[in-house]
């Protein structure tokens, strides 16, 4: 999938840069043309001549020197993708907030290329809050980041933030190339976050969905190539997602017509946690606290999985989300049925790490024609790839 592929290779100041000679020369072999850009920084890691030998191109680092001017427009508009890696903590600030005071961040920020990201730093630079922010930043800006190994770290330290190996990034390439555009014509609903149902004018009713998985899942089907439209709840970020089409909801009735006027579909993908009852009646004012208890009558809300499984057309696939904490697949594949959908995703509150709130999940797929497939705990942006490619195979 690499050959012929035109690969720009940035090098930031980080002791994973030693990895990057291998990476290059895996690139090389499989059939890809590698030119390379290093930060002032990346120079005391790893040599430019070892990287200029392997990859049969000069190396450039500065955007001018006394004879020539390295052109960081054309640089991004001649690669079909730049590859970052490793990104320094450093790096990372600097593009998050648009810095430009080397080759690699003016490339960076005019390039009309695909970016993949793969950070490398200590764990405990990877998980403050402020790198997190920027990784965040990054991402809304279109960067698309590869998950970070865990083991030794040069502090001496064990844990998240090592650079994925070469072999690694190689395939995240592979598979990049493989899945762009395999989409292409066909049209996505996507649901995520929770919905609030109002009591009065302060209070409401919810859950704990962060719609982190929902997001994940529109943004890899419209990498793929297919037009996608998300249906989001209240949700505590602001992504704006490149090729998605967001509308923005607050109760699950809201949710209900939105997704009945988007039924032109060729996927369906509800993964947002929808209220099941709300409030029989809602206040115009707040309701004050006195000496009797509160009794509040609630109604069943309407089944937006269901409703969009009893009009399915032959060719759409429709993809239903299970949180459960007991009689987990009975109960799955009960609602895989009940709803005519074609796949589910079980996910349980029983395993740590999985469900609202986490980056990661442990989840099993359940199949209409009998079949299933377990995952162990990942990051909800690398399920989100198993999901598309399981509705791929579907669609197919």
């Amino acid at each position: 999938m690499l050959s012929g592929k035109k690969i720009l290779l940035g090098i930031t100041g980080s002791i994973a840069a030693y990895k990057t000679p291998i990476l290059v020369r895996q690139l090389i072999k499989k059939g890809a043309e590698v030119k390379v850009i290093m930060t002032p920084a990346s120079k005391d890691f790893v040599s430019s001549l070892t990287l200029s030998t392997l990859s049969h191109n000069s190396v450039l680092s500065d955007l001018f020197d006394e004879e020539t001017w390295a052109n960081h427009v054309m640089l991004g508009r001649w690669a079909d993708v730049l590859l970052i890696a490793p990104l320094s903590c450093n790096t990372l600030s600097k593009m998050a907030y648009a810095q430009c005071d080397n080759l690699l961040l003016a490339t960076y920020l005019s390039a009309t290329c695909p970016v993949l990201i793969a950070p490398a730093m200590d764990e405990d630079m990877w998980h403050h809050p402020a790198s997190k922010h920027n990784i965040d930043l990054i991402e809304q800006h279109g960067c698309r980041i590869m998950p970070v190994g865990y083991g030794e770290l040069a502090s001496g330290l064990v844990g998240e933030g090592r650079m994925a190996e070469p072999e690694e990034i190689v395939g995240f390439l592979e598979q990049y190339f493989l899945n762009t555009g395999n989409l292409k014509g066909k049209k996505a609903l996507v649901t995520a976050g929770p919905t609030y149902e109002p009591i009065d004018p302060v209070r409401f009713i919810s859950n704990h969905s962060s719609g982190k998985m929902g997001y994940a899942i529109a943004e890899e089907l419209a990498t793929r190539g297919a037009t996608v439209t998300l249906i989001s709840g209240p949700v505590p970020f602001d992504r704006n997602l490149q090729g998605v089409n967001v509308i923005k909801v607050m109760t699950a009735e809201e949710m209900y017509e939105s997704c009945m006027s988007e039924s032109d579909y060729d996927i369906a993908v509800m993964a947002a946690a929808v209220a099941d009852y709300t409030p029989v009646t809602v206040s115009d004012t707040k309701i004050k606290k006195t000496d009797v208890d509160l009794n509040l009558a609630l109604k069943k809300t309407r089944d937006i999985l269901k409703s969009l499984g009893k009009n399915k057309k032959e060719k759409q696939v429709l993809v239903g989300f299970a949180l459960e904490t007991d009689n987990e697949q009975v109960n799955a594949i009960k609602k895989m049925k009940d709803k005519n959908a074609d796949m589910l995703v079980l996910n349980s509150l029983n395993d740590e790490g999985a469900g609202f709130g986490y980056d990661t999940n442990k989840v099993t797929f359940f199949f209409k024609n009998g079949n299933k497939k377990e995952f162990g705990l990942k990051s909800k942006k690398l399920l989100a790839k198993d999901i598309v490619d399981a509705i791929t195979e579907l669609l197919q």
